[in-house]
């Protein structure tokens, strides 16, 4: 099995998506894919399920279509990561967070999401 690439060295080839894929519902692009391939389906599993399923998301996604979903790294003095998910609604008014103990996650993501389709922003 090969290694995951937590740094995601070849994140900035996806500008635009030639494929989307239907995950738990939703539509998700080329990038959520290799983020998802490269240790980060955890992240995106956890971001779907609060799309889908928290209430007060809901309730905004039937008045508006656009999310925007952080994953926010954190490291302490002993080295350890933590990490914050923060999903606004694109004007910085925080709708929820999820807070991790422990990650070891290298790099920090920002995705879309946007007429139920989910992307990583250089896609949109």
């Amino acid at each position: 099995m090969e290694k995951p690439d937590l740094q995601l060295k070849d994140l900035n080839q996806f500008t635009g998506t030639d494929h989307y894929y239907r995950y738990m519902g939703l539509l998700i692009t080329d990038g959520i894919a290799y983020i998802m391939k490269n240790g980060y389906g955890w992240f995106v599993s956890d971001a779907v399920a609060v799309i889908i399923a928290h209430k007060k998301i809901r309730e905004y996604l039937r008045e508006n279509t656009f999310l925007t979903i952080k994953l926010k790294i954190n490291k302490d003095k002993d080295g350890y990561k933590t990490a914050d998910m923060i999903i606004t609604d694109g004007n910085e008014t925080t709708l929820y967070t999820q807070h991790y103990d422990l990650t070891d996650a290298e790099r920090e993501l920002t995705l879309f999401y946007d007429n139920g389709v989910l992307m990583l922003s250089n896609e949109y």
